[in-house]
């Protein structure tokens, strides 16, 4: 009797174990999945005649239309698929030292900043030309060396590489490939620091511990 409640126990636990590892594999999938929807809008507008062809033929505004709805799709997914991943306990290649959490701290504030002066243009943006891009790209380092999943280096390393491409091809573009929008002075950054600043705390504060279950400012916790 007590051997086959052993079993039973012993059964159990490798049933539940092998739930687990399905549920974190289908959020991987899913991950990656909205990985390629996402980004792979975002590599077809870096296609210039490709996307001016597609424009023409069902107009400009459906045309973004479309781009807008296959990004949410795509976001939709990563972070679902990411959430079941992170919930089911993910897969680790390599257990970074705690102190790579304070990487992750001090770079997403100017990051953040970057971030608000590419919709409020200054000598950030006169310096920096895409601060989306440069802000973009060191949000994803820095995750990146905070990060020993295969989860996290999947999804960081993905946008990193995809910053990295869209920066390459923006020397290469005849178009600027947005509507400019006016560059300002000092002032500009002044609220660019102001409401990256807000991001910044935001994201920290709330997003991070509501929406991804980690505090990004309180004691180290395995992920971020």
């Amino acid at each position: 009797m007590i051997a086959a409640r052993r079993e039973c126990q012993v059964t159990a636990r490798l049933s539940g174990i092998l739930n687990l590892q399905r549920c974190c594999l289908m959020g991987l999938t899913l991950e990656i999945l909205g990985l390629v929807v996402f980004l792979g809008t975002h590599v077809f507008v870096t296609m210039r005649d490709r996307r001016a062809a597609v424009a023409a033929q069902i107009g400009e505004w459906p045309y973004r239309a479309l781009f807008s709805l296959v990004s949410i799709i795509g976001i939709v997914l990563i972070a679902y698929g990411f959430a079941a991943y992170r919930a089911a306990g993910m897969i680790m290649i390599w257990y970074p030292p705690a102190w790579t959490r304070h990487i992750v701290v001090a770079l997403m504030w100017p990051a953040s900043i970057m971030i608000a002066a590419a919709y409020i243009p200054g000598n950030i943006k006169r310096v920096l030309k895409h601060p989306m891009l440069t802000g973009v790209k060191t949000w994803a380092f820095a995750h990146l060396c905070a990060n020993g999943d295969l989860g996290g280096i999947i999804l960081f390393g993905s946008v990193l590489a995809w910053a990295v491409y869209d920066r390459i091809t923006l020397k290469r573009r005849k178009d600027p490939g947005a509507p400019p929008i006016p560059v300002g002075g000092a002032k500009n950054d002044i609220i660019a620091v102001v409401v990256g600043t807000i991001i910044y705390l935001a994201l920290g504060f709330v997003f991070h511990p509501v929406v991804i279950g980690v505090p990004a400012f309180a004691a180290p916790a395995l992920g971020h």
